[in-house]
């Protein structure tokens, strides 16, 4: 390793540089956030854009010493997934934007904020989960989506006519159901079938009226209920555990990097001088030990 790529090295890996890194990301998010307030941005403008301008050159040279620190292979820096999302984020504010797209460059530099996962480690595992539970997760998806579409069919056959706000057809009776399963005013849909959209619910300034009142009291609560036990508290809680099951494998994955980093390091004076005393007192138990079994056999 060359002095220049060890001297950008120490930058990169240095606590400062990255916690100066991390601050202008919250800089960043504050800044964007003061966007969406006309009258500041108004009285402002020039002070909020050249804030912009500093913080976009930054992350520049953030990309410039983690590429130099790579030495004559700069291209190991796109190795790093992490690595290649902060530099598409950095590049596309590059991209000449003009009338209605400069609200896509408001969106890319929204996107900064997102910087903090890689600047957190802790945010790191927890997006490692994530993305790790998509698998599982896609199968759960799957069983949900099957679930609703047996449960939209019955209620358009069920409470079609008596509720059609609900349950006109299968699209609106899906998504009735999603309400439904979020537990969002769950009961009044129930209502409606068990008592009669002329009893509950309905009412002369109603979007859609009540033209075949059918109340379904044992029926209407045996098919809300059922849905929101199994949906509810049965698969949904199932993305849950999947996503503990990949936090479990990130927060492992995780402490392996951490271990094989930590073998990788050079050792220091320190650890060596640690290392040898925990030998010292290893042999010297070992002496005493030895020295109380020849005692007992004299």
């Amino acid at each position: 390793m060359d002095k220049v790529q060890q001297f950008f090295k120490s930058i990169a890996d240095a606590a400062w540089f990255q916690n100066t890194i991390t601050i202008v990301i919250l800089l960043a998010g504050v800044l964007v956030g003061m966007e969406t307030y006309p009258a500041l941005v108004e009285r402002f403008h020039s002070a909020l854009h050249l804030g912009d301008q500093i913080i976009l050159w930054i992350f520049v040279v953030e990309i410039v010493v983690k590429m130099a620190a790579e030495g004559r292979k700069p291209w190991r820096y796109f190795l790093d997934p992490w690595n290649v999302f902060d530099f598409v984020i950095v590049a596309a504010c590059f991209l000449p934007f003009e009338g209605n797209a400069v609200t896509v460059l408001r969106l890319l530099r929204l996107l900064r904020v997102l910087k903090l996962v890689k600047a957190l480690p802790k945010l790191q595992i927890l997006v490692g989960a994530l993305l790790k539970s998509i698998p599982s997760m896609v199968y759960v998806s799957v069983l949900l989506f099957m679930l609703f579409y047996v449960y939209a069919v019955a209620a358009v056959f069920l409470f079609g006519e008596n509720d059609p706000l609900h349950f006109e057809n299968l699209e609106i009776a899906m998504l009735s159901l999603f309400r439904v399963v979020t537990l969002e005013d769950w009961t009044d849909v129930m209502y409606i079938n068990m008592y009669g959209c002329d009893r509950y619910g309905y009412g002369p300034d109603s979007v859609v009226q009540c033209t075949s009142p059918n109340a379904q009291p044992l029926l209407g609560a045996l098919f809300f209920v059922s849905f929101v036990l199994t949906g509810t508290m049965i698969i949904l809680n199932l993305f849950i555990g999947v996503i503990m099951s990949g936090m479990d494998e990130a927060q492992a994955e995780a402490n392996e990097m951490l271990r094989a980093e930590q073998a990788n390091e050079p050792p220091t004076l320190a650890g060596e001088l640690d290392a040898l005393q925990e030998q010292l007192d290893a042999i010297q138990s070992r002496i005493g030990s030895l020295k109380h079994l020849a005692k007992r056999q004299v």
